[in-house]
């Protein structure tokens, strides 16, 4: 049994405000109980769904030398192939069984913020696949507009104007991810083996998966529930940055994915603010005493990914 909300964004489409205030209702219980829900009605086409899990296995067959050499280990703005066993969500507990790979807002080698080493405003890495690079980018654009409309239904939520969040969304961090998950036949392997338990960094994550089992998420009682592929939704979650800059009225809740009998793919696009945004509690809830310090998205995201990989610790 599913134990997850399953939300309709048609009514955040509506010209009737008390449509769009409702759905926006639905979204903030989901963001204040659990931290995770899915969305139906989302608009992305389910051809360019289906293709993006297309593209990311013709990317995870390339021979491991191909892959390496556009390791994010040779990009500082978290983009390019993340190997098996390189990243550790959660460190105490050890390697997590999966690869990636990272594609960012896509700049040019001549943009001013490129020039200058802006963090996070890097050229991505593209595989030589033809057809690649567009098909990405098609789906990556599709996901940053379903954010942009997801925040609106969290603006309305919060009792602050409908657009609050769409001046920090114009050129946002964002990252889409493809992870293949390898089947595991160990028995013994540990419960978070697939991806460690952590929570997720940004704002807000928008979830593909292909129908194998593995994504579970835990609930304020400490219990772990599974969250089952839904055909024609994604799942999405809240991150730590709206969390905090929410003053804790939405909380982010840890995840974990076990590592699957058969071989396991998902797509996720994590969504954050422009990097010069400033997080502050006071701007979303100024009648509460802020619990945090404003602090650029940029800073934040960059210290908690510092802590992700073996290659970036000191």
């Amino acid at each position: 049994m599913n134990e997850l909300p399953v939300i309709s964004l048609q009514g955040l489409r509506s010209p009737d405000l008390d449509e769009r205030q409702a759905t926006a209702a639905e979204l903030g219980r989901a963001c204040r109980d659990i931290g995770f829900f899915y969305v139906s009605d989302h608009g992305i086409p389910a051809e360019v769904c289906e293709g993006v899990f297309d593209l990311a296995r013709q990317l995870f067959q390339l021979p491991a030398e191909q892959k390496q050499q556009m390791s994010i280990k040779r990009s500082p703005h978290n983009r390019g192939y993340v190997a098996l066993a390189d990243e550790r969500l959660n460190p105490q507990a050890g390697a997590d069984r999966k690869e990636a790979f990272n594609i960012g807002t896509d700049f040019p080698e001549d943009h001013p913020d490129v020039l200058v080493g802006k963090p996070f405003r890097g050229v991505n890495f593209w595989p030589p696949i033809e057809g690649w690079r567009a098909g990405a980018l098609d789906y990556f654009a599709e996901c940053l507009e379903l954010g942009r409309l997801i925040h609106r239904g969290f603006s309305l939520d919060l009792g602050l104007p409908e657009d609050f969040f769409q001046p920090h969304l114009k050129q946002p961090i964002a990252t889409l991810r493809m992870l293949r998950y390898p089947p595991c036949t160990d028995a013994n392997a540990r419960e978070d083996a697939g991806a460690g338990t952590h929570t997720d960094y940004g704002n807000i994550t928008i979830l593909a998966t292909d129908g194998v089992a593995g994504l579970q998420v835990r609930s304020r009682q400490g219990q772990w529930l599974d969250a089952p592929h839904v055909p024609g939704a994604f799942v999405c979650n809240i991150g730590d940055c709206l969390m905090r800059w929410t003053n804790d009225t939405y909380l982010s809740t840890p995840h974990r994915v076990k590592a699957p009998e058969r071989e396991r793919y998902s797509v996720a696009f994590f969504l954050e603010v422009d990097p010069d945004a400033v997080v502050d509690p006071r701007d979303v809830k100024p009648n509460e005493a802020p619990k945090y310090e404003p602090i650029t998205c940029s800073d934040y995201l960059a210290g908690r990914l510092n802590a992700t990989y073996e290659h970036r610790k000191g």
